[in-house]
């Protein structure tokens, strides 16, 4: 195989494969940053976020055959390490480009939030006023015209927004211009609107989502009707980061946030032991360790999906040789209070960016620890020597990713990580305040 790269090439690529067809693989992985189409060798290049992103994607292809449309296609690391602007097919050349116009046409790649007229609204509005706005599904995916009272606004939008993300990390806008001259709306819904006429029907018949992409809500079977656009474009963004459906046995219903755990190793443990284990699974509000039951504490998550998705893989882990209870609690939530540990503005919460990556990246407690934010200078040595007291080490691997110094740390038992990673998170290593989590990669 050849060497590891952010950059996968893919084989075998038809003419009917759109660029939308070839995120949906890789997306669940992780961003994919860049897309060069070679349609005349029917290949392509995909570049993802990290090189984390692209090998995890590749174990999980060299077990399971790939396939588009009903092809099947093939994937190996590229020998490019990174892909130029100008050779992505997002970077057009300015001569691919029409003439400007005061209509853009929307393409929405990586798009995991569910996107409509009033999310595109509220984006374009900062431009100019926006006329009129009309959606639909093509081959290449989901894609928007979006009238500017005039050319000048829309250059204006077009400059700003290109190649940006609407949310964070995902629904990347490609823009260029349409050569259309005027649009026409007939009817004012989620699909299409016109702002200078706001009297037109709303199409009286059922509301269906776009032909080729789901429903978010059919995504994540807890959706209630009549739940919001943010709360949909949640519940698709989780359900794409797990591929497609929930962990086994998670149901997603759960709305109860504060747990109870118990069978603590008293002598061990604290509050801040605890945030490190549990903000694998979501940001803490509070964690309160019971005085008159030392072995017991109240943990709570910021929501019910994020409690359940702690019950899930830590129910049964052993921590400091104790085999951990974790029920959800009968308390809603915990009061603040003195012995009560406040974590709800804690710049540690793991959750508060790259959202879509740590839901991707949950798991239960594995004998293999992720380091980062580590010091460029740093040796295998020193961390070996912050490390190895909780456990026999079998192997490590020290690597840079966009420039930043990261290591993979192998250790005899799955104990001997946990406890590495609940002592070792967050704690300053040659200045530098290191992350840990736990890597499902089952060698280095």
């Amino acid at each position: 195989m050849a060497e590891p790269s952010k950059v996968i090439h893919i084989r075998n690529v038809g003419h009917e494969i759109a660029e939308s067809d070839l995120l949906q693989l890789l997306q669940p992985f992780g961003l994919v940053s860049k897309i060069v189409m070679l349609r005349a060798k029917n290949q392509a290049l995909l570049q993802m976020e990290d090189i984390h992103a692209s090998v995890s994607a590749l174990q999980y292809y060299s077990s399971v055959q790939p396939s588009v449309r009903g092809r099947n296609v093939y994937m190996q690391f590229s020998s490019h390490q990174e892909l130029t602007t100008d050779q992505s097919s997002h970077g057009r050349n300015s001569d691919q480009e029409s003439e400007p116009n005061r209509i853009l046409l929307v393409t929405i790649h990586h798009m995991i939030y569910p996107i409509t007229v009033e999310v595109l609204h509220q984006v374009f509005k900062a431009y100019g006023f926006v006329e009129k706005i009309v959606t639909f599904q093509k081959s290449a995916g989901f894609q928007a015209l979006i009238q500017y009272n005039s050319r000048q606004e829309a250059v204006e939008a077009f400059g700003s927004l290109h190649g940006r993300n609407i949310y964070d990390g995902c629904c990347q806008l490609d823009i260029q211009y349409s050569n259309l001259s005027e649009l026409q709306v007939h009817y004012n819904n989620d699909r299409s609107r016109d702002f200078t006429n706001p009297s037109l029907p709303t199409e009286q018949r059922p509301r269906t989502s776009q032909q080729g992409y789901p429903d978010p809500a059919s995504l994540y079977a807890f959706q209630q009707p009549g739940a919001s656009y943010a709360q949909m474009g949640r519940a698709a963004m989780i359900a794409a980061a797990f591929g497609g459906t929930l962990p086994h046995g998670v149901t997603g219903t759960n709305e109860r946030c504060t747990l109870i755990v118990s069978n603590l190793n008293t002598d061990k443990i604290d509050e801040d032991k605890l945030f490190n284990l549990f903000s694998l699974y979501g940001n803490i509000v509070r964690i309160k360790i019971l005085r008159n039951k030392p072995d017991h504490a109240l943990v709570e998550m910021a929501d019910g999906l994020q409690a359940e998705l702690a019950v899930h893989y830590l129910k049964g882990a052993i921590l400091f040789g104790k085999k951990l209870e974790v029920n959800y609690s009968k308390y809603p939530n915990i009061t603040p209070a003195p012995d009560a540990h406040d974590y709800l503005n804690s710049s540690l919460n793991r959750f508060n960016s790259n959202v879509v990556k740590n839901y991707r990246h949950c798991c239960a407690p594995t004998k293999m620890i992720h380091i980062s934010a580590l010091p460029q200078e740093i040796s295998e040595e020193a961390i070996l020597n912050h490390v190895s007291e909780h456990g026999s080490v079998i192997n490590t691997k020290l690597f840079e990713v966009n420039g930043k110094r990261q290591a993979l740390v192998m250790f005899e038992t799955e104990e001997a990580a946990t406890e590495a990673l609940v002592s070792k998170h967050a704690s300053t290593l040659e200045g530098n305040t290191i992350r840990i989590s736990f890597s499902q990669m089952q060698s280095i």
